[in-house]
């Protein structure tokens, strides 16, 4: 059976710039090392996607920008054989450095240094690869044995560790002017960090290849334009699932549905009880939603949020809406006066409103309406 091999064209542009570097800006070696990388990444992938062939999967080959990726479809795998076709990626890249080493040895001339060079990479390379930091080798295989051990939450404690190790050798790398390295372990650091808290309510659900592809094929109704279908698909995945982020996915799907149908409130009480597990673009819907159902308490909790991320005058307005129904004259002039900054005009006449009655005499709101 063929691996199937894609190579983008980051590939190239990030294996030119390494060329350069290691050439010290000959364009001529920078064209043998980009060959180097380019077989050196090829045969560590291959350790994967053939050990993955032997299991029954699947496996595909991607060349991307920062190396590579190998894919596989099948039948669920028991934890072990994940772990070793994790392993074997970094496996044929020590067979590949001992093979290199080698040459050095025997075949003298010019060449030789070369060849050492390309030991020396190679063997730094499956040395990194192997350090317990995700997406790293290292750090799938820290994955999968506390997956094994903590099932589902295993995943997250690999992300807080593979977060907190790639903080520390980013500052070390920064410390010892080693930038480039730096910024790598940094953006590392800054990943897991963020799905470690992205994922604090992950569940068995969210593991489940089922799930996830009904949950796709969901959204693949939604995207051509097959709407009621979709809202069928979408409910069924919220009700298998349960819980977990496949079942907060689902729910603003259904939310978005919802609002688009007109169904508003029914929109707010499916994402309610989840406002916590809610993505950015689900936490300014729900804020509109609190705001049409007059949850003022709600409106003025998730404000700064929403605000910080959208930064639109009519989220100010709405916050200031709130705040004036909930008697907080200082809360209300300071996002009258965001939204002014952000072009919202009329603010004369909106502060006759109703709403801003309860403020309306408070010495801060009256100073306010003065400079207007």
């Amino acid at each position: 059976m063929k691996i199937p091999i894609k190579i983008y064209p980051a590939f190239w542009i990030f294996s030119a710039l390494i060329g350069l570097l290691l050439a010290n800006f000959d364009f001529l070696q920078m064209f043998i090392w980009v060959g180097i990388i380019f077989i050196s990444v090829l045969f560590h992938e291959f350790g994967h996607a053939l050990t993955a062939l032997a299991f029954g999967q699947k496996p595909q080959i991607g060349l991307v920008a920062m190396g590579g990726v190998t894919s596989y479809d099948g039948p669920p795998l028991r934890f072990w054989k994940q772990f070793l076709i994790t392993l074997n990626g970094p496996v044929f890249g020590g067979i590949l450095a001992g093979g290199f080493y080698l040459l050095s040895i025997y075949v003298t001339g010019k060449v030789q240094p070369l060849l050492h060079q390309i030991f020396l990479v190679n063997v730094i390379w499956t040395v990194v690869n192997v350090l317990p930091i995700l997406p790293l080798d290292g750090g799938q295989l820290l994955r999968i044995i506390l997956e094994g051990i903590f099932h589902v939450k295993g995943v997250r404690y690999a992300m807080l560790t593979s977060s907190i190790l790639a903080a520390l050798l980013s500052l070390f790398f920064f410390v010892t002017q080693n930038i480039f390295a730096g910024a790598i372990f940094f953006l590392f650091a800054f990943e897991n960090f963020t799905g470690f808290r992205r994922t604090k309510h992950l569940t068995q659900a969210d593991r489940s290849d089922e799930l996830r592809k009904a949950l796709e094929n969901a959204d693949i109704q939604l995207q051509t334009g097959h709407k009621e279908e979709a809202r069928l698909a979408f409910e069924q995945v919220r009700k298998d699932a349960k819980e977990g982020l496949i079942f907060v996915m689902a729910s603003q799907y259904l939310a978005m549905l919802d609002v688009d149908s007109g169904h508003k409130k029914e929109a707010y009480e499916i994402l309610l009880p989840i406002k916590e597990d809610l993505d950015p673009q689900g936490l300014a819907l729900l804020h509109a939603l609190a705001f049409e159902e007059k949850n003022y308490s709600l409106v003025m909790e998730l404000g700064p949020s929403v605000f910080q991320m959208v930064q639109q005058p009519d989220v100010a307005l709405r916050i200031a809406y709130a705040a004036g129904a909930l008697n907080q004259a200082e809360a209300a002039v300071g996002w009258l006066e965001t939204a002014m900054q952000g072009g919202l005009e009329n603010v004369a006449e909106i502060t006759k409103e109703t709403i801003f009655d309860t403020v309306r005499s408070d010495p801060s709101f009256q100073q306010f309406l003065s400079r207007l």
